[in-house]
Parts: structure tokens; sequence; C-alpha cells
């Protein structure tokens, strides 16, 4: 999954969410994400993509504060990776894809109150802090 690290931006009708992914190293690819609205930071979250015990992968999210969910992997290729949990609440599908070399799409899928909800992520590749 070394095609999702790096550091990317949204910005829709004011909205920026940032994520960052530092690249694949000792089974872990670690991320962060933060969603800002003018002066104000209105989430974050912290997630890890580890190698799960069976040899598929595993993504945690610890959304702003919550306890972690874990999702497994269900489809793994050089350009998309799916994970899939259907007992959480929501999502319970997070899906990234690869659109060229600077850009990177997110959806997270699920139900809610038994409507299908689906939030998709239009990343382009960003300048990281520091460089």
């Amino acid at each position: 999954l070394g095609w999702m690290a790096g550091c990317w931006r949204q910005l829709d009708a004011g909205v920026v969410v940032e994520e960052v992914w530092l690249g694949p190293q000792g089974g872990t690819m670690v991320g962060v994400s933060r969603t800002v609205f003018g002066d104000t930071t209105r989430s974050t979250e912290h997630m890890v993509i580890r190698t799960g015990m069976s040899g598929g992968l595993v993504y945690e999210a610890s959304p702003s504060g919550q306890p972690p969910a874990a999702f497994l992997s269900t489809a793994v290729s050089d350009s998309l990776v799916v994970f899939e949990n259907l007992t959480h609440d929501f999502p319970q599908q997070i899906r990234y894809s690869r659109a060229g070399r600077d850009s990177l799409v997110a959806v997270v899928s699920g139900t809610v109150r038994e409507k299908l909800r689906s939030i998709a992520y239009r990343y382009a590749r960003a300048s990281c802090p520091g460089s």
C-alpha cells in the first residue's frame, strides 16, 4: 500500500480535509486525518494499517477520541484496498483507491437506519509539513 503514503488534501465548500500516511515499515502504516472549517478543527482521526493474524491487513481507526474500530481487508491490489467490519455502526466499509500518481479517493460506506450512506473524499497530493 505504499501508493497511499504521503500527504493528501481535499477542499470542498470551505472545508479542508487532510490525511497523512507514513509509508509501510515494520508491518504497519500510520495515518492521521483532520477536518477543518474556517479556524475550527471539526474532527481528527488516528489510523493504523497493520498485518493481521491471518496474513491479511487490519485497518484500525480512532476518530475524534472514540475507541478504536478494526476493519479487515477484503481486497488488496496496487491501486485499491477495501476493509470491512459488517458489525460496526458506520461505516462498515472503508475503500481507498489510487487515481493516478497524485490523486487518492477514500470512500466510507454502510447502512445507517436501514439506508445506504456513502461519503467520498477526493484527495489531491499535497506538500507535507516541513517540506
